[in-house]
């Protein structure tokens, strides 16, 4: 449904232009024969000019402050696409208005080059002073949520030190032979020191990241049926790499959650994580039961996978790629981050 309304968009730009053309620029004369010929040949150089500039020179010499190599190949452009232009024009009045006075194709050049270039120029300059006023309005709209996030949590913060006092007492009240409560409250210990302390920043040390998931899986383990089987592949090309925190434990979550029950046979969750080249890749993976489809996984997910969503729109707008897949008797989920 974007795509399509970015096609008609796009196309009833091009149609205003093209009207414009005809009836303020040409004195208001209309002829339909003419119109579909001659005059339509400047729309057609002028939108092929403009898409090249516009998803090509741009990004790739204008945004990376190449400036003389984007004046040259928007200058030779041009150039170019008006020669193209006054020969089809030539061509069509010898043609098609045999009638006509046969121009002149120095004059035909020139007006060529002139009407191209402003016109390229002026539709090229509305194009990024409307991105501009797109991307000022994203940030604030991102600023606005930071902040209201941030009062949120200050809202709901407990004191942290009263949290891990009781924390510490609980621990004390636990019987000494009882170890493995003991190994339990300290990894939930950690866990909420790192969702406390640790994650007050947009964006934190990948390798802290992938220390708190380690803690997740091991602490999600001890609550699992001894019949679960965890797969973990971690491979980090030691980049400094930094991500925002706590995307990843919705997905860790969700595969715990729903993986299935099986007494029959192991239910299995595989985790994989790599980051090279400043590229994120993350796959998790869950057996299911046949009576769990991908939809309605998706919905259980609730406001955990919708909030997900909203920050990788907004912390990696263009950068991120995340795919939810159903196979027989598995969940699977991926994501991908450009880090760099």
């Amino acid at each position: 449904m974007q795509l399509k309304f970015k096609f008609l968009y796009h196309g009833l730009f091009w149609v205003a232009v093209y009207l414009l053309w005809v009836f303020v620029f040409r004195n208001y004369s209309f002829s339909l024969t003419k119109s579909l010929t001659v005059e339509f040949c400047y729309l057609v150089f002028i939108t092929a000019d403009y898409y090249i500039i516009t998803y090509y020179i741009l990004p790739e010499f204008l945004k990376k402050k190449r400036y003389v190599l984007f004046v040259t190949y928007t200058l030779v452009l041009i150039a170019f696409s008006a020669l193209l232009r006054a020969i089809v024009s030539l061509e069509m009045n010898i043609h098609v208005f045999t009638g006509r006075i046969r121009p002149v194709f120095g004059t035909l050049y020139f007006n060529s080059l002139l009407n191209i270039f402003i016109w390229v120029e002026l539709i090229v300059m509305g194009k990024m002073i409307a991105d501009r006023i797109y991307n000022q309005q994203k940030l604030a709209l991102m600023e606005q949520e930071r902040v209201k996030h941030e009062l949120d949590f200050l809202k709901a913060q407990i004191n942290p030190h009263a949290l891990f006092n009781s924390l510490n007492t609980i621990y004390g009240h636990i019987d000494k032979n009882n170890q493995e409560a003991r190994n339990i409250l300290l990894k939930f210990s950690g866990l909420l020191r790192y969702q406390l302390y640790d994650c007050g920043e947009e964006k934190i040390s990948l390798e802290k990241e992938i220390e708190f998931i380690r803690n997740y899986i091991s602490f999600q383990q001890i609550r699992k049926e001894k019949n679960l089987e965890v797969e973990v592949c971690i491979n980090n090309d030691q980049g400094n790499y930094a991500i925002a925190p706590l995307l990843l434990v919705i997905l860790i979550e969700n595969a715990f959650k729903f993986v299935s029950s099986f007494t029959d046979k192991k239910n299995r969750i595989v985790i994989k994580l790599t980051a090279a080249n400043g590229v994120f890749d993350f796959f998790v993976c869950n057996t299911t039961e046949q009576r769990q489809s991908m939809p309605s996984l998706i919905n259980q997910g609730g406001i955990g996978l919708t909030n997900l969503k909203r920050r990788l729109e907004l912390l990696y707008p263009n950068k991120h790629e995340i795919t939810f897949k159903q196979e027989t008797d598995c969940y699977e989920a991926t994501l991908k981050l450009e880090l760099a």
